[in-house]
Order: structure tokens, then sequence, then C-alpha cells
């Protein structure tokens, strides 16, 4: 269960919009994702998108939490919390926070990224450890990645089978390659009504974090806002599946689809 929630945030942290010289979101805007496995209602996940600064830089600050609830709390107890500063102009990432509790497994991570030096410093605060890792073009932190995505790829560039590629840093495994590969359109029912979608099989490196062979999906709204809408994860026995439950702030209208 536990690389599952860390699975919920990266997929979750995925969307795609088109760059029109002004960020689609603003900050306010809230997100909100209900995990079940079959009809135990696993975990909630949330991000809250704020205004900060970093070093006098203007920048979003977007807080993810992710907490198991009801019944399967008895079982697994999650309480996760990530942070990412980045950029409000170039979309760059300049803190992320990773504090994570599931279980017995606890992490407490900081990075800081200076993109003059092209260096990012992991501080791992359980261990006691610093890294140092050389920073490579776009590379984006967990949260900071969908955001990034919902500003700079055109939807209408998408070409079915191709994918969009990204280099994530998060954890003490250091830098990762992400893919989202583009399946094609598709309308999915919702608690809202029917929504029409981008369909994404996200991919990671084979041996790091996830593995490629798992079927995991990914429908993204494909009105102005690209919200993640239902992430799908394939397992032996059943599957794990995300939806949105609730949302605030959005900078456009949702849009369901009319019967």
């Amino acid at each position: 269960m536990k690389r599952y929630v860390t699975l919920l945030f990266l997929v979750l942290s995925l969307g795609l919009n088109a760059q029109n010289g002004e960020s689609v979101f603003e900050p306010g805007e809230w997100l909100k994702f209900r995990m079940h496995y079959g009809w135990l209602n696993a975990s909630y996940a949330t991000l809250h998108v704020k205004s900060d600064s970093i070093n006098g830089i203007p920048v979003y600050h977007v807080v993810g939490k992710g907490k198991t609830t009801g019944f399967a709390s008895i079982f697994f107890k999650v309480d996760d919390t990530y942070e990412s500063y980045f950029g409000k102009v170039d979309g760059k990432p300049y803190r992320f926070v990773r504090k994570v509790h599931e279980g017995g497994y606890k992490k407490d991570i900081e990075i800081n990224f200076d993109h003059e030096k092209d260096k990012a410093v992991l501080d791992d605060k359980r261990s006691k450890k610093k890294l140092n890792f050389t920073l490579q073009d776009s590379i984006q932190d967990l949260i900071s990645a969908f955001y990034y995505l919902r500003n700079n790829y055109e939807p209408k560039d998408l070409v079915i089978g191709e994918a969009i590629n990204l280099k994530l840093l998060y954890d003490n495994d250091g830098i990762f390659n992400f893919k989202l590969k583009y399946l094609g359109n598709e309308i999915i029912k919702t608690k809202y009504g029917k929504v029409e979608c981008y369909k994404f099989r996200p991919l990671v490196q084979s041996g790091r974090v996830f593995k490629e062979q798992e079927s995991l999906t990914l429908w993204v709204s494909k009105d102005k806002n690209r919200i993640p809408i239902r992430i799908k994860a394939d397992l032996a026995v059943g599957a794990i599946k995300a939806d949105l439950d609730g949302y605030n702030g959005l900078k456009h209208q949702f849009k369901i689809v009319m019967d």
C-alpha cells in the first residue's frame, strides 16, 4: 500500500494545458481525490495552491496532503504532506518538502534548488544526511511537475502512442525519468456527470519507484482546467482507483458533457 500512496501523488501531479502567456491556475485552487480499493475507501488526497516568495522570487506554494480514513486507517495509517514552491514566471521548483508517515515508514526530506549554480541540495532530516545533485534541463519535483505541464504543453500537439518526458527529483534515489504516454480521448462517468478526458499511461524508469509494466492509467479533463479526474492502477488482485471528489477555486468553468 505504501508505494501506491506515493503513486497517487505522482500521478495526481500530472495534468496538461496550453501555454497562452498566463497561468491556467491561480492561488485558491483546491482539489480533493478519493482513493479506494474495491469497496474500501482507502485514503484522501488534496492539492491546494497558495502564493508565497523565496528569496524575493514570487512563487506558487502548493500543499499536498494524503491521509487514510475510516476502516482502512485501522490496518494502515497514512499521514503524508508534500509541499512545492515553484516560480510564478518560469515554473522552476525552488523548494520541495516531503513528510511521510505510513505505518512504520517515515520520511522527512527537504530539497532546495539553486538554478544559478545548477545544483540541488537534498536534506534528509531523519538520517541527518545531505546529498548534492547536478540539475538537468526541465527538472521538476513531484508536485511542480503537474503545474509545469499545465502551462507548457499544447494539447493539440498530442499524438496517440507518443510520450511527454520529464526528469523528476523528489527523494534520495536521485533524478529519474518519467514518461506520460498519450492514449487518446475518452468520456468517463463521475460523481459530477460525464467528463470528456485525455487518457494517459504514466511510465517510470524500470526499477525506480514503480515498474513500467504496471498497468497505470490517468484521465485528465479536456476543458481549460486540465485537472486529473481519475487514476487507476490494476493489481494482481483487484485495482486501486482515485477519483476527483471535490474542487474549489478553479480558474475556468469545470465542463460537464451534456447527454
